[in-house]
């Protein structure tokens, strides 16, 4: 056999073993989903329980026959993928582990289990701090002759793309200590462009908080705390290198 045929070898044992992980991560998203749909009605009661605290609470109407079967399984595979993360990352650091040096797989199980506790800590600040506030400043823009009545698909959409949306920004330390394990970032280099990063992350707040400054200030503060975090991150990397 020669040189070609060793390496289109590689090639498709590669492509084996990305199919398996995928499988296995699927198999995964289905069981936590399959498992969170047991408790759904618990779920969603408590994923509603931030608008009764509301100075002016809508009221959730489903729109369509199909409506609570399809939001009921939508939030079920929300959650699976949350439950799942964790099978997630493993897969993908099993993927990946046998490009990585010895001193870089042993930091791989610490960083799936920061990496699940970073994303769990988002969606805790989400769901307590973020979430009621935005929801306080859209319900108080109505009327008296108008009544805040809101779809169910969509309160439910809002809810997890700002549950989302907040876990994936707090793997910012995460997503910083791996570039600068592959040398891509450095503290100096962070510290430099502070100035940068903060606009940016003024700029991001803005996108994903409703257009008054609370909110705005809210999930701003976080994040430039986690960008010092990430310095720190940086620095503890590139000494013990």
């Amino acid at each position: 056999m020669n040189d070609n045929d060793t390496n289109q070898m590689s090639f498709l044992e590669h492509l084996e073993e990305l199919r398996w992980r995928l499988l296995k991560s699927i198999i995964a998203i289905l069981l936590g989903g399959s498992f969170c749909f047991i408790f759904i009605d618990a779920i969603m009661q408590f994923l509603i329980a931030p608008i009764h605290n509301l100075s002016n609470p809508p009221a959730l109407q489903v729109l369509k026959v199909q409506g609570m079967f399809m939001i009921k399984w939508g939030v079920a595979l929300f959650g699976g993928i949350v439950v799942a993360i964790p099978v997630l990352t493993y897969q993908m650091a099993k993927f990946i582990g046998p490009g990585l040096h010895n001193d870089e797989k042993k930091v791989m199980v610490p960083l799936v289990f920061f990496s699940y506790l970073a994303f769990l800590v988002g969606i805790v600040f989400a769901f307590y701090i973020l979430i009621p506030y935005s929801l306080e400043f859209f319900t108080s823009m109505g009327m008296m002759e108008v009544k805040n009545n809101f779809s169910i698909n969509y309160y439910f959409s809002f809810i997890t793309m700002l549950l989302l949306g907040s876990g994936v920004i707090f793997e910012l330390p995460i997503v910083v200590f791996i570039l600068s394990v592959i040398g891509f970032l450095t503290p100096a280099f962070m510290r430099h462009y502070r100035r940068h990063a903060i606009v940016v992350i003024i700029v991001l707040s803005a996108f994903i908080t409703p257009p008054d400054p609370i909110s705005l200030i809210f999930i701003s503060i976080p994040l430039a705390f986690l960008y010092e975090i990430s310095i720190g991150v940086s620095w503890m990397v590139n000494r013990s290198k």
